[in-house]
C-alpha cells in the first residue's frame, strides 16, 4: 500500500511539472508582427462638384469638298488624311474648256465696245444736227417776224394809197414764204430730235450689251476659278474618293474629300435635367469647366462649356451640352467616346484616397491608425467620389490617418507597420 501510494504520488508530481513546462512555454511565445500598410491622411480641402457623363467627340466644322464644274481631275495636291491650310490648293481640274469660254465672251465684249463707239459717235452727229436746225429755226423766225412788221406797215401805206400794190403784195408773198420756211424748220428739229433720240437709244442697246457680256466674262471666269479647288478651313482630310485622271461631275453627291476641324473641337454630352438649375446658374456665373479623360482616364483635357441645347429630351430626361476643347495634341478625336467631369462649383469638404474605404456587411468602413499604431474599423457616410478621392460626409475628422493598402491581413486591433505615407 506504502508503495502504491508513493508510485502515485510521484505520477502526480511528473504531471504537475509537465503542466508548468507547457504553461511557460505558451507565455514565451511571441506576439505576431506589426502589418504592414500604407496610410494617408484625411483632409479638409476645396473640391469640384462634379457631374460624370458619357461625352461623344465630333469635329468642331465638317466641311465636304465638292467640284462646282464638270471636267477631268489633273492633280491632286495632298495625300489623304494631310492637315490642310485655309485657301490651301486641294484640286486642279482641266481648265482649258473655261479659258477658250472667257475669251470668247470678252471678245463679244471688245465687240460690243466697237459698236458703242460707233453709236455715240452717231449720237454726236444726231445732236448737231439738232442744234444746226435749231440755229436755222431760230434765224428763220426772226426773218419771219421782220417780214410780218413791213407786211404790216405796207399794208397800211397800200390801204392809203401812198404806195403801188404790187410792192405790197410782194411783201405780203415774202411773209407768208418765210412762215412756211419756219414751220419746215421746226419739223426739221422735230426730225432732228427724233434721229437723236434713236441715237440714244443704240448707245444705251450697246452699253446693255457690253453689260451682258461682260457678266458672262465674270461668269466664265468664276467658272474658270472653279477649276482650282482649294481648302475652306483648316482641318484633317479623309479618304480622297476621286483619283486624278477621272471625270468629276459639278455638285456631284459623292464628295472628292471631306475635311473635319479638330483644333478645336466639340464634345457632346447629356445630363440629367435634375441639374438644370444648377447649370444656369453658376453659367450666368462665368465659364463652366469640362474634363474629359481619354486613354483610360490616363490623360485628361480642359475645355468649357460652349452650348446648353434649349429644351429637355422628354424621352431621356437630359439635356444636351456641348463642350468646346483646344485640341492642341490632338488628344480628342471624331468619333470618340470619352468620360467627361463636369464641375459646377467648388466647396470644402474632408477626402480620403479612395482605396481607404471598403465595403462591409454593415455598410462602409475605413481603417483608422490610432497613435499607437492599432487600428479601429470605423464606419463612414461617402459622399461624392472624385477622381481619385473619396468625399466623407461622416465618420472622420481631418488629420486622421486611414489604411490605402493591406486591407486583408487587417482585423480591430491589428498591430500596423506604416509604410511611407501617401499624399492623398
Amino acid at each position: 500500500m506504502r508503495r502504491a501510494l508513493a508510485a502515485l504520488a510521484l505520477v502526480a508530481v511528473a504531471g504537475a511539472v509537465g503542466a508548468c513546462e507547457r504553461t511557460t512555454a505558451q507565455t514565451a511565445r511571441p506576439a505576431p508582427p506589426p502589418v504592414p500598410v500604407g496610410v494617408a491622411t484625411a483632409e479638409e480641402k476645396v473640391v469640384p462638384v462634379q457631374v460624370a457623363a458619357v461625352g461623344t467627340v465630333q469635329a468642331f466644322t465638317t466641311v465636304a469638298v465638292k467640284s462646282q464644274v464638270a471636267g477631268q481631275l489633273v492633280t491632286v495636291h495632298f495625300t489623304e488624311g494631310d492637315e490642310v491650310k485655309p485657301d490651301q490648293l486641294l484640286f486642279t481640274i482641266d481648265a482649258r474648256p473655261m479659258e477658250a469660254s472667257v475669251r470668247q465672251w470678252e471678245a463679244n465684249v471688245a465687240k460690243d465696245r466697237a459698236t458703242l463707239r460707233s453709236a455715240e459717235a452717231a449720237l454726236a452727229q444726231r445732236r448737231a444736227e439738232v442744234t444746226q436746225t435749231e440755229a436755222n429755226l431760230a434765224r428763220d423766225l426772226a426773218q419771219m417776224e421782220n417780214a410780218r412788221t413791213q407786211e404790216a406797215r405796207y399794208r397800211r401805206l397800200a390801204e392809203q394809197g401812198l404806195i403801188a400794190r404790187d410792192q405790197y403784195d410782194q411783201l405780203r408773198t415774202n411773209a407768208l414764204a418765210l412762215q412756211a420756211t419756219v414751220a419746215a424748220d421746226r419739223a426739221a428739229v422735230d426730225n432732228a430730235k427724233a434721229s437723236a433720240r434713236a441715237a440714244e437709244a443704240m448707245v444705251e442697246n450697246a452699253r446693255a450689251a457690253i453689260q451682258v457680256n461682260q457678266a458672262m466674262v465674270d461668269t466664265a471666269r468664276i467658272q474658270l476659278a472653279y477649276t482650282a479647288i482649294r481648302a475652306p478651313m483648316e482641318g484633317r482630310t479623309g479618304n480622297i474618293t476621286v483619283q486624278a485622271g477621272n471625270v468629276v461631275k459639278g455638285n456631284d453627291d459623292t464628295p472628292l474629300v471631306v475635311i473635319a476641324q479638330v483644333r478645336p473641337i466639340h464634345v457632346s454630352f447629356a445630363v440629367p435635367e435634375q441639374y438644370l438649375g444648377d447649370l444656369r446658374k453658376y453659367r450666368r456665373d462665368g465659364r463652366l469647366e469640362v474634363e474629359a479623360q481619354v486613354d483610360g482616364g490616363r490623360t485628361a483635357v480642359v475645355g468649357a462649356v460652349t452650348f446648353m441645347n434649349n429644351a429637355v429630351d422628354a424621352s431621356t430626361g437630359t439635356i444636351q451640352l456641348k463642350a468646346t476643347f483646344p485640341n492642341a495634341d490632338h488628344a480628342l478625336w471624331p468619333g470618340q467616346f470619352v468620360d467627361v467631369l463636369l464641375t459646377l462649383t467648388t466647396e470644402r469638404a474632408i477626402v480620403v484616397p479612395t482605396p481607404a474605404v471598403q465595403p462591409g456587411q454593415k455598410g462602409t468602413f475605413v481603417f483608422v491608425v490610432k497613435p499607437d499604431n492599432t487600428v479601429e474599423s470605423r464606419p463612414v457616410k461617402v459622399g461624392r467620389r472624385l477622381a481619385r478621392e473619396v468625399v466623407i460626409e461622416q465618420g472622420l475628422k481631418p488629420g486622421e490617418r486611414v489604411v490605402t493598402d493591406g486591407h486583408l491581413r487587417l482585423l480591430p486591433g491589428s498591430r500596423v507597420d506604416v509604410k511611407a505615407q501617401q499624399p492623398s
